[in-house]
């Protein structure tokens, strides 16, 4: 736990929290206050984990991180058997009778979501629309009766009932993009979601400017390029440069002392390598690859 909280204060310090940016975590706080998760949607790369992150730090509770994927199941969720523990009792208190107790009994270990309902925590469960709509159905028990079904535990008990103090923060990417999952209405209907979109070229050069230290001339440079490249793209835009590529693009410029010059032939092929994929697949060309480079080869010369 002391690893995943160093990783939400990195996280969330990480996140540049300009005005309208701190206006939204001040919103969505009220929300959470008010008894509605929240749920970030919008594509790769826009901050919706780091949003998340720094709104559950907000809470000042303990966060539970959970990650949506297709394999993920109600005993990951509520959790398992792991093994049986024996134990033996030997009575010789009189001499010449012996007595012997031994009994096996199953071990049990809370899942995630589990201890995150018994102890309070905000949990952040980040992508779960990667994660089978079946294994999220646990989710409407939570949220409209309070309750968490132990289905399979063998607990006296048939459910939990939520800690008052319990709180769940949702990320997920656009249902077009590849591996996710359509939700069922009944829980994206007890949500309030928010959709986080890019920042204009201002928003991302601050960020870029403020993560790396970098002169902001330079880091308007690369977002302005990677902005105009994301503009090319005729396919959905699950594919598309984001504020990560300025930031690699960057750091390794940075690091090397390539020179941000459009004009750079170092520069090009630092572009070239981080931006040729991405644009690849998201433009409609006979040889997307070679159209990819002339277009990012294009964009550098005019920067």
């Amino acid at each position: 736990m002391a690893v995943l909280k160093e990783q939400i204060k990195k996280d969330s310090r990480d996140l540049i929290q300009d005005p309208e940016t701190k206006q939204l975590l001040s919103r969505s706080l009220q929300y959470l206050k008010a008894g509605y998760p929240i749920h970030f949607t919008g594509p790769t790369g826009a901050g919706k984990t780091s949003l998340a992150l720094a709104l559950a730090k907000k809470r000042k509770r303990p966060v539970m991180v959970m990650h949506g994927n297709h394999e993920l199941n109600n005993k990951d969720l509520i959790g398992d058997f792991t093994g049986y523990t024996s134990k033996k009792v030997v009575d010789q208190y009189v001499r010449r009778v012996y007595k012997k107790d031994e009994s096996v009994t199953e071990s049990w270990k809370d899942g995630r979501l589990l201890e995150a309902v018994k102890h309070g925590y905000t949990l952040v469960y980040d992508e779960f629309t990667r994660s089978q709509p079946t294994t999220n159905n646990l989710f409407l028990s939570i949220l409209e009766e309070g309750i968490l079904p132990l289905y399979g535990s063998k607990h006296t008990e048939p459910f939990y009932r939520v800690h008052p103090e319990f709180s769940v923060i949702f990320t997920s990417n656009p249902a077009e993009y590849a591996g996710v999952y359509k939700t069922q209405d009944a829980l994206m209907d007890r949500l309030v979601t928010i959709f986080v979109d890019y920042k204009d070229i201002e928003g991302e050069t601050e960020i870029v400017s403020e993560k790396l230290g970098i002169d902001e001339d330079d880091a308007r440079a690369i977002t302005t390029l990677v902005s105009k490249l994301r503009e090319k793209c005729s396919k959905d835009n699950s594919n598309v440069p984001s504020i990560r590529s300025s930031i690699m693009i960057a750091k390794i410029a940075l690091e090397q002392d390539i020179p941000i010059d459009g004009e750079d032939e170092e520069f090009q092929r630092l572009c070239i390598d981080i931006l040729g994929y991405p644009m690849s697949r998201c433009i409609d060309e006979e040889n997307p690859r070679v159209a990819a480079e002339e277009l990012i080869l294009k964009e550098c010369s005019s920067m």
